[in-house]
């Protein structure tokens, strides 16, 4: 923290991974695998292929997939910091994120939007506004979607359990 009202100063964080593809050879497109592995020092491997659009396997996560989950986690764990301080109990989160892919003429594509439809129980009904005005704060906060150049809208769902 500054003192005298300054602004602090910005902290920058590297992330790393390793990232190997599967495959042997490219000879044609209906020829190699799109699984790779994605390494991440201390996690578990991920698995991943293409969308099965592109040839990929239908079992497997594909990087639209991360993304829609990286969208969906970002907010999800900035909201619970929100409403831990400032004393909202949460008591069950789920989210059904949708996302839409635009494929162009040209041969690439472009999310166009996300989704978010979080659905949240919070434990006392004098928790329900600021619980549902926290949304818009955690949009605001989560470093994914200020990262990506599309929408991405939440619809959130707040009762009491």
């Amino acid at each position: 923290m500054s003192d005298g009202g300054e602004q602090p100063m910005a902290k920058e964080h590297s992330y790393t991974l390793d990232l190997e593809w599967r495959g042997d050879h490219t000879r044609t497109y209906e020829g190699y695998t799109r699984d790779h592995i994605i390494r991440i020092a201390g996690k578990p491997d991920i698995i991943a292929t293409a969308d099965p659009q592109f040839r990929g396997d239908a079992t497997l996560h594909n990087p639209e997939d991360l993304l829609l989950a990286a969208l969906s986690g970002c907010h999800l764990l900035t909201y619970l910091a929100l409403c831990a301080r400032a004393r909202i109990i949460v008591t069950s989160y789920r989210d059904k994120a949708t996302g839409t892919l635009l494929l162009t003429t040209d041969g690439g594509g472009h999310f166009t939007e996300v989704v978010l439809h979080p659905e949240v129980t919070v434990a006392e009904a004098d928790m329900l506004a600021k619980a549902q005005e926290l949304h818009a704060a955690a949009h605001k906060y989560c470093f994914i979607a200020q990262s990506v150049n599309f929408p991405v809208r939440c619809m959130a769902v707040v009762q009491v359990g």
